[in-house]
């Protein structure tokens, strides 16, 4: 283990895991933050409900960008967990380079797409205003710019949490939306840029974090390898193992991301920009349940990753029922936030008109239905992952999303603009009680004992 790394596979669990897991856990609160300060100065726009309904419709292609961001990130993950917890630095280290490399180039060859196709992709959510139209195209090719350094910061992220040091990403996220925040109101009402504004503050914080986490990797005190480098020939093998682990999570990713695109375009088109601008508004409201809850996951990844890697099982089972009783306790918090202060929470970032209010407030108090399911779905998920088994959480969610758009619309028929988001929330519900039966099978094949470092058993469930 790195003289720098958080050994997680001695002391105390739940300590462990919240030395992990605080930092990720702010790091996402950073980004949902980076979200929400862009909501908030859009939406004190003369035109806030195209602006709004804009960002939301563009944010959904870079939604869906992170299902090749992931590849990196999750490669980084496993890789350094799993061989640092086996006593194998070089090949932890060597992982958390490849991954790098990866995410540089997919990154850049995303920026390339949003770039050189902002009109079609935005056309095919089914705009029907010709402002948000525009807005959406402009936003999209100015943060294509950006994408290989978000890409390159989530792969090296990756790799600081697989050794159990997720401090140092949340400094530079810190230092990325302290200079977004600040430009921001400058750039969107100040120049009077307006969503070009957002855009351009964004690039530009995501460029700071960027740097800082290269810089972090390369001579913080405190970094987790002796050294690291994106220069160098792509290695095949650990290539194609981060592949193994990454494309099942990628294309969990991308089919969430591309069917909630599909919901959207019917909301689109049924209702219009307002709608669209309540569920942009609504579900950057409640993230901050499944941002935290997925920080947290991946707390659970790295510890059960290092434990893996140790031959440690007595102390992944305790692990695991550790999470599930913190998860537990923190989405029976957010349903019970999202329930009785949705109106107030909504009101923070659109006001007007009047209605929008009560439709935010209703969307919030649906969606807290699936809160508890959600506990289910991030702790069995992680689990799965820190094992290296990136397939059945992948295929519990997959085969959940299938029916969301079914469900939206058959919902719809019936109870109108409500019929959606109960669609939304029903499927988020299936999606972690599937997960959680297929972990419950799964973990009576898994040891009750320990065993040797580097004899990874065969588990009973199926791996990716």
């Amino acid at each position: 283990m790195s003289a720098h790394s958080n050994d997680l596979t001695r002391g105390g669990i739940l300590s462990k895991m919240l030395a992990v897991a605080l930092p990720i856990m702010g790091t996402q609160l950073l980004q949902m933050t980076y979200n929400l300060t862009d909501m908030f100065w859009l939406g004190r726009m003369k035109d806030s409900v195209a602006a709004v309904a804009a960002s939301g419709i563009a944010g959904m292609f870079l939604w869906l960008g992170a299902a090749l961001m992931i590849v990196g990130r999750v490669g980084a993950e496993i890789g350094v967990s799993q061989n640092l917890g086996a006593g194998n630095r070089e090949q932890a280290q060597g992982f958390a380079q490849e991954a790098g490399r990866i995410a540089l180039a997919l990154g850049g060859l995303y920026g390339l797409v949003l770039l050189t196709l902002a009109g079609p992709l935005v056309s095919m959510m089914q705009v029907q205003e010709a402002e948000v139209f525009s807005g959406a195209v402009d936003y999209l090719r100015i943060v294509s710019l950006g994408e290989p350094l978000v890409y390159l910061t989530a792969a090296i992220t990756g790799g600081f949490n697989g050794a159990g040091n997720s401090r140092l990403g949340f400094w530079a996220n810190a230092a990325g939306l302290v200079v977004n925040m600040v430009l921001d109101p400058l750039m969107i009402l100040g120049l009077g840029w307006g969503i070009r504004g957002a855009a351009i503050a964004t690039v530009i914080a995501e460029g700071i974090a960027c740097g800082l986490m290269l810089a972090f990797a390369r001579r913080h005190p405190k970094k987790p390898f002796e050294r690291f480098s994106l220069r160098g020939r792509f290695d095949s093998g650990r290539v194609r193992q981060i592949i193994k682990w990454s494309l099942p999570v990628s294309l969990e990713s991308g089919a969430f991301t591309a069917l909630a695109m599909v919901v959207t375009g019917m909301i689109s088109s049924t209702h219009g920009a307002s709608a669209v601008a309540v569920q942009r508004v609504g579900s950057q409201v409640e993230s901050v349940s499944w941002l935290i809850g997925g920080g947290f996951s991946s707390a659970l990844a790295a510890f059960i990753g290092q434990n893996y890697g140790a031959g440690k099982w007595t102390r992944i089972r305790r692990g695991f029922r550790t999470a599930m009783g913190v998860m537990l306790a923190w989405q029976t918090f957010t349903m019970l936030l999202l329930f009785f202060a949705g109106r107030f929470l909504f009101s923070l970032f659109l006001n007007h008109p009047p209605g929008l209010v009560d439709m935010g407030a209703q969307y919030l108090k649906i969606l807290a239905g699936c809160q508890i399911f959600m506990a289910l779905e991030g702790t069995c998920s992680g689990t799965f992952r820190g094992m290296g088994m990136t397939l059945p959480p992948s295929i519990s969610s997959i085969s959940a999303n299938l029916l969301r758009p079914f469900l939206c619309w058959a919902l719809a028929q019936r109870i109108g603009l409500d019929g959606f988001w109960l669609g939304i929330s029903l499927s988020a519900a299936q999606r972690g009680l599937t997960m959680f039966a297929w972990f419950t099978l799964a973990q009576r094949r898994l040891p009750h004992e320990d065993v040797p470092p580097g004899a990874v058993p065969a588990p009973g469930a199926p791996t990716s």
